[in-house]
């Protein structure tokens, strides 16, 4: 961790963290306020999820991580923008699913660019399997989006079924969406488009 990181997590987490328990999250509680949540899974260094909260101030934003520097960075985000729509679970997200969030509760689900696990031996550690997108449908409110984003085509393509599979949920197009408008570009991504690497978003809904 930077020491700019460090002093932000140190700040930050009294105000804007949420400690793992058992229990289920009153939203209004955590946020002090009624509005839409929408969860993030594995937000990295946290710059697009602070732009898009920034960008969407009608929104509430949870965010789960377990990589202390990144939640330093978003933290340390946070507090340069005033932000006051998010929270973050430092936990692992499968457990904050089952235990913390509410069945039918969320009106969107965001997880980019997973870690692809490239070797085939790993890819039962990939993240969306159909067990983890049966829990996720189960979470999201009736007509909430669950929406994923990856610049690994064969894992796209992965996704793709197994999202395709999950009974409660509905492809909002034919198979990959264009990314939508609340999703900003990374430096990653453009710097990846820029060398001819693709980019593929899934976008779906909840019946």
């Amino acid at each position: 961790m930077s020491d700019a990181q460090r002093r932000a997590y140190e700040d930050g987490m009294a105000h804007c963290g949420v400690a793992y328990n058992s229990a289920k999250l009153d939203f209004e509680k955590t946020f002090a306020r009624k509005a839409p949540v929408i969860l993030e899974i594995g937000f990295g260094m946290g710059k697009t999820t602070a732009d898009i909260a920034e960008a969407h101030p009608e929104m509430n934003y949870l965010g789960v991580e377990v990589h202390t520097p990144g939640v330093g960075s978003l933290l340390k985000e946070i507090q340069l923008r005033n932000l006051s729509n998010i929270r973050i679970i430092q936990h692992d997200a499968v457990e904050v699913l089952t235990h913390m969030i509410p069945d039918n509760s969320l009106a969107g689900i965001h997880v980019y660019f997973p870690d692809p696990w490239p070797k085939k031996r790993h890819h039962k550690r990939r993240l969306l399997q159909p067990v983890l997108v049966e829990l996720l449908a189960q979470k999201l409110a009736t007509g909430g989006y669950l929406h994923c984003a990856t610049d690994w085509e064969e894992y796209a393509m992965q996704m793709l079924e197994v999202l395709s599979g999950e009974a409660l949920l509905e492809n909002t197009v034919d198979d990959f969406a264009p990314r939508p408008d609340w999703r900003p570009v990374t430096k990653f991504e453009q710097r990846g488009l820029k060398l001819g690497h693709g980019v593929w978003d899934l976008l779906f809904e909840k019946r």
